[in-house]
């Protein structure tokens, strides 16, 4: 299991719970940006995941409210991203978490997490990459 995060002191704490809790697999803790196309395909490149569950997002209402190029930036860019190289790596399946504020958006974070949601469904299937979403 890779986790791929760009803010380590989160990446070291969910990495210790995994391993604390004698987690059955091999647990690997990578630091990076998913709006990093370079990092996020040497990545996949190393590790060769079958399944990507891809959970990054900045989720905090209040706070994209007042930064939208950043909910953006990490929220829509960011799908895309890891969409295009997952599919260029051959990546059997991409799963993207989505919200339920996606769903008749009312807040920057709504609205980019629908668009993410958007970008993940006009891939439907690609390069025999199998897209999709789910809401949390």
């Amino acid at each position: 299991m890779v986790l791929f995060e760009r803010y380590e002191n989160n990446l070291f704490a969910i990495h210790n719970e995994l391993v604390d809790g004698a987690c059955a697999v091999p647990v690997f803790p990578v630091v990076g940006d998913v709006g990093d196309d370079v990092r996020v395909e040497r990545v996949l490149h190393t590790f060769k995941p079958a399944i990507i569950f891809h959970a990054a997002a900045h989720k905090h209402v209040p706070l994209m409210e007042a930064t939208p190029c950043e909910a953006m930036k990490n929220n829509v860019r960011g799908t895309r991203v890891v969409d295009q190289v997952a599919a260029r790596c051959g990546v059997e399946q991409f799963i993207m978490i989505s919200t339920d504020k996606a769903v008749n958006p009312t807040s920057i974070m709504g609205v980019t997490k629908r668009v993410a949601e958007l970008v993940v469904q006009s891939l439907v299937e690609h390069d025999n990459t199998r897209f999709a979403s789910v809401c949390r």
